[in-house]
């Protein structure tokens, strides 16, 4: 299908996992009119001196969208599709520029979240909802020069509400078709010695049948909770806590369509880490230390013996410095050193009478890294970094960075480039499982991309950005030969079992594309949407996939919304969404077929504090797909109300 696409939306400009002592200098620098953002050196600094592009979403952004899920904001910027095998809850995989899902970064309040037990070793976007979040922040491309494993997509950094009167709160309830509630409040406060802020919620529907040509509706139960306090324990110094919980239910189907199976997933994370500085305040320091666990098993009511199915313990510990120095206003350096050690624990009996063994493995990393910032000329930000890693299992690693961005007009005009690279260490599900291979090298990537931003006032803002990114040492499963004598690969490691398969570096990739955005605002009237052509495609030498499309990654995606925002606290809109057609696996000629879906929405702020709000999703109750033979949600309304007091 050929379609010809407006380009549309703003390219705003932020990437941050950074202490909470910068928020105050964020905020007071936004109050002023200037725009912030914290870069890749993990400090407030103007936007128009970031040389990668990112993208943020703020309060006021994500309460206009109205979205359930993190991964449905997420969606509506540029270079970003997902793949989901059912409603809400089910198994959700997100890509950044056609990059693995498992290669994509996933912070909350200064908290990497990552799921050591799960075959890529990287988060699963299934059970993170909007929540307590106020500001959700895109950074694109290979960034694992502070970022480290796994950074080859990107890295997506969410912050939840900080307290901004000594005692504030926050509540929001929706409903909605099949039997969907979601609720959820916060409440916090801020003093001269404490900031601090607690948040729950709820969310509940039946949901659709997972499978497509399903009867029976697969429903999904979540709770979940977080926190953060910062001390001032004396001046320069303060010391913050954080934390995030969430447990989840549901339910699935196999692959020849209803079942009873369901599954359940437990997940926290905590963050402990104190702030102080020395040298007259020109040198920031930040040591922390960070732990996240997750717990998931599957079960399976139709065995009368051992229902469990599979059963996984995920844990990554993680030991933080990080140090930021000011040797001028022209001149400013990031560097620290990171230990990271991560656990997993799984097992997996085949029937009710196999054996039930649960098998612990390893690995640890160490690593050091430094980036500097200058600016030798008014209007220009020069940036280069390197990062070395070692890990345990398969050694060394050293990736760089590079980068400039130029405005002759204080931001009206910005001209970007940047060169950066990432790398994936191997999952200890890839290395130690029954398909495991101890051997397996990182995944490496390159890439560059080059932008341009012209602003006319208030009115209207444009971007373009180009990009270009090639990995190597993919690892991907490998089938093992069906007749003739097995290699010792296909082999468990140290016992005469057979397997069918293993994990082994065995692919290449080429992505390119071009991202367009722009917003426009007369009057009461407003416009945005973005447009992205990724062309991302098997590299693999000697493949019979050699040049085809990856799969499960549109070559065309969109997004537009229009509407009006009046005086009087009424704001509607209409947003599309367009996804091009793709394939559905690796190999094969299944393709998933191109898709519009279009939404309505609506929200009146009563008062000061309090917004009724409603949408309309899928209009059309078009029928598509984003993993073959899964169901997806058709048209589905939503009305609740929200308030800050």
């Amino acid at each position: 299908m050929n379609c010809r696409i407006p380009a549309a939306s703003t390219l705003a400009l932020a990437l941050a996992c950074h202490p909470l002592a910068a928020l105050a200098e964020e905020a007071d620098a936004a109050s002023s009119g200037e725009r912030i953002v914290v870069t890749a050196l993990r400090t407030p600094v103007a936007a128009d001196r970031v040389a990668d592009t990112v993208t943020v979403l703020d309060e006021a952004h994500i309460v206009a969208a109205q979205p359930i899920a993190l991964t449905d904001a997420l969606l509506r910027t540029p270079g970003i599709s997902l793949s989901r095998n059912g409603g809400y809850g089910t198994t959700t995989s997100l890509r950044i520029r056609g990059a693995d899902a498992g290669q994509t970064v996933m912070v909350i309040d200064g908290m990497r979240l990552s799921d050591a037990s799960s075959t890529a070793g990287g988060y699963g976007f299934a059970n993170l909802f909007v929540d307590d979040i106020d500001r959700i922040e895109i950074l694109r491309g290979p960034q694992s020069i502070l970022w480290g494993s796994d950074a080859i997509g990107g890295v997506v950094n969410v912050s939840t509400r900080r307290p901004t009167e000594p005692l504030e709160g926050s509540f929001a309830l929706e409903a909605g078709t099949h039997d969907t509630v979601s609720a959820r409040a916060g409440v916090g406060g801020t003093s001269e010695a404490i900031d601090w802020r607690i948040s729950a919620s709820r969310f509940t529907t039946d949901g659709i049948s997972a499978r497509s040509n399903g009867t029976e509706d697969d429903g999904y139960r979540r709770s979940s909770a977080s926190g953060t306090m910062t001390f001032r324990v004396a001046p320069g110094v303060s010391l913050d806590l954080r934390g995030y919980w969430s447990d989840s239910k549901n339910d699935f189907d196999g692959t020849s369509g209803d079942s009873r199976a369901y599954g359940r997933t437990g997940e926290w994370s905590g963050y402990a880490g104190l702030n102080f500085e020395l040298a007259g305040g020109r040198l920031a320091n930040r040591v922390a230390v960070l732990q996240t666990e997750t717990d998931r098993e599957n079960y399976d009511p139709a065995r009368t013996i051992r229902p469990i199915t599979f059963d996984a313990h995920g844990r990554v510990r993680r030991f933080e410095y990080q140090g930021t120095y000011a040797f001028s206003d022209k001149v400013q350096a990031v560097f620290g050193a990171e230990r990271e050690e991560q656990r997993m624990t799984t097992a997996s009996p085949s029937n009710s009478t196999a054996a039930y063994v649960l098998t612990p493995t390893t690995a640890d990393t160490d690593s050091v890294y430094g980036e500097l910032r200058l600016t030798p000329l008014a209007g220009l930000t020069l940036n280069g970094g390197a990062r070395y890693d070692h890990q345990s299992r398969f050694g060394g690693s050293t990736v760089f960075s590079a980068g400039a961005v130029y405005t002759p007009n204080s931001g009206a005009t910005v001209l970007r480039a940047s060169y950066d690279e990432g790398f994936k260490a191997p999952s200890l599900y890839q290395l130690f499982s029954l398909y495991g291979a101890a051997d397996l090298r990182p995944e490496k990537a390159r890439g560059w991309e080059v932008g341009a931003e012209q602003g006319f006032g208030e009115v209207l803002r444009l971007s373009a950005t180009w990009f270009e990114r090639d990995t190597d040492n993919l690892i991907d499963f490998a089938y093992c030969p069906t007749s003739g004598a097995l290699p010792d690969v296909c082999y468990v490691p140290g016992t005469t079992t057979s397997r069918f398969g293993y994990y082994a570096n065995v692919k290449a990739s080429h992505a390119r594309g071009l991202e367009l955005a722009a917003s426009a605002r007369w009057g009461i009237l407003f416009a945005q949407g973005n447009y992205s052509l990724i062309e991302a495609e098997d590299r693999t030498a000697g493949s019979s996939t050699y040049g085809r499309q990856l799969q499960r990654v549109p070559r065309h995606l969109a997004n537009a919304e229009a509407g009006v925002d009046l005086p009087q606290g009424l704001r509607a809109s209409v947003a599309a969404r367009y996804s091009g057609e793709s394939y559905n696996a690796a190999t094969g000629t299944a393709m998933l077929g191109d898709y519009w879906l279009v939404d309505l929405r609506a929200q009146w702020q009563v008062r000061e504090g309090l917004i009724l709000q409603g949408r309309i999703e899928n209009v059309g109750n078009e029928n598509y797909e984003t993993v073959s033979g899964y169901g997806t949600l058709g048209r589905t309304l939503y009305l609740g109300l929200r308030s800050r007091f």
